[in-house]
């Protein structure tokens, strides 16, 4: 049964008024860092780490997802899919009402403030890094469900069943759900991978950071298949797409983290 969208599903808005829209978007961006923070507040990683609730706020809302996430999100977008529009205008790094955030991005931003937090707190890097490692699904399935909600970052076309119309799609074509896919496995699939991980095997710091980026890269780099490739940029190299390359390096960091740590002494 094919499905069309209702116009909810383009650019929805909880509140609007006059010029200020409040997106349920954002609203997700928000609601993941919340739901993180008190993931990890009850989580015996936090309380082995000696750290407390204030330190956590400020690693989850200030570190992670202000500047990490967010800050990293957009330079990211800019460097990977907006290049051109960045060295012709450098101030539209800063349009942040013309949406554009990206996951790779959002990533190496949040790596490196967690190194920046690790730093001046005193906390190990690779320790904070797992912690993370841990809760990052709960905020990329609810990324995901904004997606959907938004009718942005659709998938293919499809002869299946299953597809779905779009309101924001300009061709009006059945369309695989991708956002619902990313959501089930990126979200759901490695929240249970990394909390079974976590909890069955003792592993060496930075082991489990490992896990999730060759986990995440895999998975992203199927997926892709079933998404549509940016409008301006399309398929890169071949018929792969940019977001497909750039979980090329994520994998084999992964691999060389595992390696590296795989026979140090667990702390």
């Amino acid at each position: 049964m094919i499905v069309t969208l209702p116009e909810f599903f383009n650019n929805p808005s909880i509140i609007e008024i006059g010029g200020l829209r409040i997106q349920y978007y954002a609203l997700t961006w928000i609601l993941s860092a919340v739901f993180i923070y008190l993931f990890l507040k009850k989580h015996p990683v936090k309380k082995a780490l000696g750290m407390s609730d204030e330190l956590l706020n400020d690693l989850i809302f200030m570190y992670g997802l202000f500047f990490g996430a967010m800050l990293g999100g957009r330079v990211g977008y800019m460097l990977f899919y907006g290049l051109e529009q960045l060295l012709s205008n450098p101030f539209s790094l800063f349009f942040v009402w013309e949406g554009g955030l990206s996951f790779h991005g959002g990533l190496i931003g949040v790596i490196l403030s967690i190194a920046i937090f690790s730093k001046l707190k005193g906390f190990g890097f690779w320790r904070l890094a797992d912690m993370i490692s841990l809760s990052i699904p709960i905020g990329l399935f609810l990324v995901r469900i904004g997606n959907f909600l938004n009718g942005e970052l659709f998938g293919r076309p499809t002869d299946g069943s299953w597809g779905f119309i779009f309101p924001t799609d300009p061709f009006q074509l059945p369309r695989h759900p991708s956002q619902l896919y990313e959501g089930f496995y990126e979200g759901i699939f490695l929240f249970i991978l990394m909390t079974l991980v976590q909890r069955k095997l003792t592993l060496a710091g930075g082991v489990l950071s490992g896990i999730f980026l060759i986990s995440y890269g895999i998975g992203r780099f199927i997926i892709e298949f079933f998404r549509q490739p940016d409008w301006h940029l399309g398929f890169v190299v071949s018929e792969l797409s940019m977001g497909q390359l750039l979980c090329v390096p994520m994998i084999i960091l992964g691999i060389f983290i595992i390696l590296k740590k795989r026979n140090e002494t667990v702390s």
